[in-house]
């Protein structure tokens, strides 16, 4: 049977059009940290889930760039953003689950603000390392799980149900870098900090390496 896809909705739509507005006063908090770990990209480079294109400002220009998203309603955004900047980008439907992309074919992939709300994180990771060259880039920034036993962890816990049906499944207390750790990537370069957000303020950033 034909699958209904979860990003068409009034919700979908509403997220949109917010990240769209917000994008801006994220990447004040961050731009320094952007430019700083998207320099090293170059050649073929995914980007999971680029939504209204927060991201196109910070790729060098000898990216060649593939975005993976699954919300219909960031397209419109995100083709917007792309041509203001001048920005080539190939735009593709479906989920980080199930990346269509061939086998070892992209020098770099690229996530922020995505694997927070993808359904099944280890298979995503797989799929990231799938698609990946040998000696491939997997380069992210995201939102995680404060430290256990903190006031903050337990807000996170609390507000999780509604924070998922109101941001399309994202998880605010999800250990992301331990599923990172634990994927098999080589020469991990990992780091946490925090950002002065509501309940989603703590994040990580870095690269890894596939063997």
């Amino acid at each position: 049977m034909p699958q209904t896809n979860p990003h068409t909705g009034l919700i979908s739509r509403l997220n949109a059009w917010m990240l769209h507005k917000g994008e801006d006063r994220y990447n004040q908090r961050v731009e320094e940290r952007k430019r700083r770990i998207f320099s090293g990209l170059s050649g073929s480079v995914l980007e999971i889930g680029p939504g209204t294109g927060a991201n196109l400002e910070f790729y060098p220009e000898r990216v060649l760039l593939t975005g993976l998203e699954p919300n219909p309603h960031m397209k419109r955004y995100l083709k917007e953003k792309a041509d203001k900047l001048g920005r080539q980008i190939e735009i593709l439907t479906g989920a980080a689950e199930d990346i269509p992309l061939e086998n070892e074919s992209m020098d770099g992939v690229v996530s922020t603000l995505v694997l927070c709300s993808v359904s099944d994180l280890q298979q995503t990771l797989h799929e990231i390392k799938r698609v990946l060259k040998p000696g491939g880039t997997f380069l992210f920034m995201e939102h995680v799980a404060a430290q256990e036993h903190t006031f903050l962890r337990r807000i996170q816990r609390w507000i999780k149900p509604l924070w998922r049906r109101m941001a399309e499944g994202c998880r605010p207390d999800r250990e992301t870098w331990k599923a990172i750790e634990e994927a098999g990537f080589n020469e991990l370069h990992l780091e946490h900090f925090t950002l002065s957000l509501p309940v989603v303020g703590p994040h990580i950033m870095g690269r890894a390496t596939k063997k």
